[in-house]
């Protein structure tokens, strides 16, 4: 597993799970971010943060459903907690057929 983030609080958070990753900022950094781990094999899961997601969602979503490993998995932090559990909520009644 690997981390990208926006922010140190979950980036140390992650490592005393015994996650390693990066802190990032800007598109540019987060273009270097994932090339550093599409090239090292041993990454089986990329966990992005939401604000890091944002910075180019339509990309990383492509990645997401075009890419056979790593695993792309988007997380919530501090702050966006309940923003990625109404998502979550959302997808899981839309495949079950319940409208939410």
């Amino acid at each position: 597993m690997y981390l990208i983030s926006d922010n140190v609080d979950t980036q140390m958070g992650m490592r005393l799970a015994g996650i390693e990753g990066v802190v990032v900022h800007d598109q540019n950094s987060l273009k270097e971010a994932l090339e550093n781990v599409l090239n090292q094999e041993d990454i089986g899961i990329l966990l992005l943060t939401s604000v890091v997601f944002d910075m180019d969602r339509e990309h990383l979503l492509d990645m997401k459903l075009n890419l056979t490993s790593p695993l792309i998995v988007e997380v919530s932090d501090r702050h966006q907690s309940h923003e990625v559990q109404s998502m979550i909520d959302e997808t899981i009644a839309k495949i079950i057929g319940k409208v939410v």
